[in-house]
């Protein structure tokens, strides 16, 4: 495969699968001159990452104090031909009660089906539930920019990309 044999509607797609196959992202900030990374479980839904995390978290307070964030979303491989992943920069926000909660939850719940075990039977696996458990908050990571990059399609691709 060249560069030249894919589209931007193939590399969006690519983009898409990686975030639909992959758990973990890993969320960087930076404060007081130094910089951070927290790897986070995540759920893609309607262009954004939702997360559960501690709001006295170093990587959500700098996160919300500086009004910038970057995260990656790579697979693991054993080559460097096999790199791929995307790389985005981005806003992260806390998530009310809502409509928007109750989707992103759902979505969440979806792709760790094992969250449903931290719950009674019958329980609601809700936004206060969530918070009540873990003592953690739903955000949202929102990506103004995104890039995928894919050594498979030549040594050091990268190429922005929309993840709609």
């Amino acid at each position: 495969m060249s560069e030249t044999d894919v589209s931007d509607r193939e590399l969006t797609s690519l983009g898409l699968d990686l975030v639909s196959e992959e758990s973990t992202m890993a969320l960087a900030t930076a404060g007081d001159g130094t910089a951070w990374a927290a790897p986070v479980y995540f759920a893609f839904h309607k262009s954004a990452f939702y997360f559960f995390s501690d709001p006295a978290s170093r990587h959500i307070q700098e996160a919300l104090k500086s009004g910038q964030a970057s995260a990656t979303v790579y697979p693991f491989v054993s080559a460097w031909q096999e790199i791929r992943g995307v790389q985005m920069s981005g806003t992260v926000r806390p998530v009310s009660p809502g409509l928007e909660a109750v989707q992103s939850i759902r979505a969440y719940i979806h792709k760790f089906p094992f969250t449903r075990e931290f719950f009674k039977p019958g329980e609601a696996a809700d936004l206060e539930s969530f918070g009540k458990r873990f003592k953690v908050r739903l955000y949202a990571f929102v990506p103004t920019r995104v890039y995928y990059l894919d050594n498979q399609i030549a040594f050091g691709f990268r190429k922005e990309i929309r993840l709609t």
